[in-house]
């Protein structure tokens, strides 16, 4: 007998596992499930970590007053008050999707604008905190082209012995972001609902009701030249339709925006155009017209 045949004689197959007993088979399976959805958990909690690094890069429209963004986030306790007060509901509280500030107040202009039906600005006179204020205190800077040059008047107020909003600083800018589309631009008029008959969104219109905003589908338009944005804005000056040339040297007409305006969103919300032909940028200062 060679060395490998007595090798292989020597050696004895090792024995069959015997089959897993039904219990034991049902306990592997919840071990394995257990592992799963352990896992999921971990990876959710990470996600959820993530998200809001990822939308925090997203600016938001925040109300009338408001601090400046990191000064907001500190000061605001999430109570809601301004959004209670709020006569055309434009305040919304952020939700995880708008990064850190969840619970914070912002506005999505597109959607509803501050219109300052409430007159006294009613969502600063709520905050408990400071975070919307009137005023900034001494120690907290002014960021650059926040601060407007006079007190904003509310043309709704203006034949009121105070005419004025109780406003030091602006919350954004508008800007003709798509000029391309602007029917003004364009030598377009308009008629019918600003935003359809379907859109929800509030405005007041003082020869309609000077404390009852409406529907915006219940207030339609017929212009030969569209300025929407200019006959809807709150804001005495902020806003004009102004000639300009074009590059092709002809003279067109064009929504031009002037220091008074605070941001408010109105023209957005406004705008007959999809998307808006003019826009809020957040957090935005007064750089020259636009």
């Amino acid at each position: 007998m060679n060395e490998a045949e007595e090798v292989g004689a020597g050696t004895t197959a090792a024995p069959a596992k015997p089959p897993l007993s039904k219990e034991r088979a049902r306990q592997a399976r919840r071990r394995a499930l257990r592992t799963i959805l352990l896992g999921g958990g971990v990876f959710g909690a990470a996600l959820s970590g993530w998200l809001p690094v990822a939308y925090a890069q997203r600016k938001r429209l925040r109300p009338p007053g408001a601090l400046d963004e990191k000064d907001l986030l500190a000061s605001c306790i999430k109570c809601g008050q301004c959004v209670q007060v709020c006569p055309v509901e434009a305040i919304k509280l952020a939700d995880l999707a708008d990064g850190f500030g969840v619970g914070v107040p912002y506005i999505e202009a597109r959607e509803q604008a501050c219109d300052f039906s409430c007159d006294a600005v009613q969502c600063i006179l709520a905050c408990p905190t400071g975070a919307l204020t009137y005023k900034k205190p001494a120690y907290m800077a002014v960021r650059p082209g926040a601060k407007l040059a006079e007190k904003p008047i509310l043309l709704a107020k203006q034949n009121d012995p105070e005419p004025t909003l109780n406003l030091s600083e602006r919350i954004g800018l508008a800007r003709l972001t798509r000029p391309e589309s602007c029917l003004a631009i364009q030598g377009k008029g308009f008629t019918g609902p600003a935003r359809g008959s379907a859109f929800p969104g509030k405005l007041r219109y003082v020869e309609v009701d000077r404390w009852k905003p409406i529907p915006l589908r219940d207030h339609p338009y017929d212009v030969e030249l569209c300025d929407l944005c200019v006959q809807a804005c709150p804001i005495k000056g902020a806003i004009s339709i102004e000639n300009v040339f074009a590059p092709d040297g002809r003279q067109r007409k064009m929504p031009v925006v002037h220091e008074p305006c605070v941001g408010c969103g109105v023209c957005e919300m406004v705008c007959p155009t999809e998307p808006a032909s003019i826009e809020i940028i957040p957090g935005e200062g007064w750089r020259g017209p636009s």
